[in-house]
């Protein structure tokens, strides 16, 4: 094998090795300077890696009622295990009205050890639809091993949501609102599942379902499972109270067949 050879073979593995690191949801807190609509929140970015190319999106939030969702793309240097990140727009936001969505740009350094993976740095921004700088600040990120967001397309009026304790039974109870009205109340997770059906109104084509971790049970965090029925298809999210919100977040979007 020629020395060229090798060295392409020794780089596709360093970018195959990032990728698989870095490829995935992390999750921590942001500070911004003063001026900025909140000192401190809570951010989400769901990361796909291939080679040295990064896109994705974020989640800035305050809770999973009030956020910013928006698409990024970046790049990844293997030398320097650092990332840079530029959001390219906002796709959606529920936010109180006296903020304004900021479109930001990280620079991040990447650190793995026996117990995490983390990413950290500086990042600053404009403000959608204007030229005029955001306050800047600071980024710290943890990988996980999933997201507290999630979206799913569907193609049929109705959906059947069931949801079990993902563990062992020990005394977890949740809530669950539908479009903000609650559905569900301290109910217990157990072997039989809590069933919520969902009707898709066609002039309204999201739906956001919010599960609430009420307690933590015998043996925390609070763990369920659920299971998605739309039409022919299903689908099984695992859903973790393990955050500061209790809180988890499924959209559904309706797109016609």
């Amino acid at each position: 094998m020629s020395r060229f050879t090798l060295t392409i073979l020794i780089c596709f593995t360093v970018f195959t090795a990032a990728a698989q690191s870095l490829t995935g949801t992390w999750r921590g807190k942001l500070t911004q300077g003063p001026g900025g609509c909140f000192p401190v929140y809570f951010i989400e970015m769901q990361m796909k890696v291939e080679g040295s190319k990064i896109t994705g999106s974020t989640y800035h939030f305050s809770d999973v009622s009030n956020f910013v969702k928006e698409n990024f793309e970046g790049v990844y240097d293997a030398k320097s295990k650092t990332v840079k990140i530029s959001e390219t727009g906002v796709l959606t936001f529920h936010i109180p009205p006296d903020c304004v969505p900021c479109i930001k740009t990280y620079t991040l350094a990447y650190e793995r050890n026996e117990k995490d993976q983390t990413l950290g740095g500086n990042w600053g921004g404009r403000m959608m639809n204007s030229q005029t700088a955001c306050p800047p600040g600071q980024i710290t990120l943890t990988k996980e091993a999933s997201s507290i967001f999630n979206e799913i397309k569907v193609d049929t009026g109705n959906i059947r949501l069931d949801f079990y304790d993902n563990a062992e039974i020990d005394g977890d109870t949740i809530s669950v609102t539908v479009d903000n009205q609650t559905i569900v109340s301290h109910q217990r997770l157990g072997l039989k599942p809590i069933t919520v059906n969902v009707r898709i109104d066609l002039k309204k084509t999201e739906h956001e379902v919010v599960m609430v971790a009420e307690n933590e049970g015998s043996i925390p965090p609070n763990t369920a499972l659920l299971m998605v029925t739309a039409g022919n298809k299903r689908y099984r999210l695992f859903l973790s109270s393990d955050t500061e919100q209790k809180k988890v977040l499924v959209r559904f979007i309706y797109e016609k067949p």
